[in-house]
This record gives C-alpha cells, structure tokens and sequence, in this order.
C-alpha cells in the first residue's frame, strides 16, 4: 500500500477509533467501491435526533491513484454523498441548494480543497393509493468530489484527511437541522424562560 494512502487510512480509522465528533452522529467503517481508483476507503454516518430517528445520512469515500486522474488535482479525490429529511418549507426554498453547498465549501476551508464540484438535489415525495394516509416527505442530496490539497495553515503537514471527514461531518449535521457544535439550540414551543 502506498505510503500516502496508508496515511488517509490512518486518519480515518483515528477518526472512527476516536470520540464521535457529535453525540448525534455515528460514524462507521464501510466497503469502498473497488473500480473507481487502485485504492479506496470508505466512511458511512448516521445524524439520530433524540428519539433515535434517523434525520440524514451520508458516505464519504476517499479515492487513490498514484498517477493522478483527468479533473483530480494530484492522486487523491474524496467522494461524499449526504442525504437529510427537510422540513417542506425549506425545501421550497429556491435558495437552499446555493446555501447548502456554502456549507461545504466553508467546512472544507481549514482542510484545503481544489477542484471541487457536485449536484443539489431537494426532492418531494407523495404517497397514494394504500399509501395516502403517510405524510409527503421532503429531502436534500448533495452529491460532491474534490480533490484535498494542503491545509492553508501551511504547517507542511500534508493532506489533512481527518480535517476533510470532520467537515463532512458537519455539513451533515448542519443539513439536518442540529445547531453549529458547541451551540445550544432554544428549546421549542413556549417552555423556555424568554431570556
């Protein structure tokens, strides 16, 4: 295995082997797809409310080919892919595909990002027929790849993988509704003090 590639693994069995960045979150090894570059691994997360339902998921997939490929900036390429229940009037909003992909671009700004691109997608689903009486559900896709480069600290550290799974993570979080780390949201209806 190329030593380059066994750092990006390194980084993220330390993530898994680690404290979850959020108590909501669970993160978990997974098969990585095997035709896509010489050598690949793969994450998967879950964001649980508090009642255990699952509110967004997610894989991220981080790709190596020593000889580069046509669009990836040097042999790395990170794949993520995060889908998120959406409350019907956000998903109206015609402006949530721009502001969600902002929130990839500023995660993924302390780790160091190059050619980066992706889809947004909001989907509406409607149940018939024996299927009526369930509600219409409302979600978010984001599709996206980039190519890790340098974190702009400028420490000379490298690619910091565990910075590109961290920022994965919190758009993930973000896009299903749980406040910024460290942030308490206010509680709903009027059992708050108004303070």
């Amino acid at each position: 295995m190329p030593p380059p590639f066994q750092r990006a693994r390194d980084a993220l069995r330390a993530v898994l082997d680690g404290p979850s960045p959020r108590p909501e979150l669970d993160l978990e090894d997974m098969p990585a797809p095997q035709r896509l570059a010489p050598y690949a691994a793969a994450l998967s997360g879950s964001v649980y409310r508090d009642d255990d339902t699952e509110v967004a998921s997610g894989r991220l997939i981080v790709l190596y080919d020593p000889a580069g490929r046509d669009g990836w900036e040097g042999g790395f390429r990170v794949v993520a892919y995060i889908r998120a229940d959406l409350e019907p009037e956000f998903a109206a909003d015609e402006l949530i595909g721009s502001v969600a992909w902002s929130w990839l671009l500023e995660a993924l700004e302390p780790a160091g990002y190059t050619a980066v691109s992706g889809t947004i997608t909001r989907a509406v689903s409607e149940s018939f027929g024996d299927k009526s009486d369930e509600p219409s559900a409302t979600e978010l896709e984001l599709r996206a790849s980039w190519s890790p480069s340098e974190s702009p600290s400028g420490s000379g550290s490298g690619i910091d993988m565990a910075g590109h799974v961290a920022a994965w993570c919190e758009v993930m979080s973000t896009t299903a509704g749980l406040p910024p780390a460290g942030v308490t949201a206010l509680p709903d209806g009027s059992g708050g003090t108004g303070r």
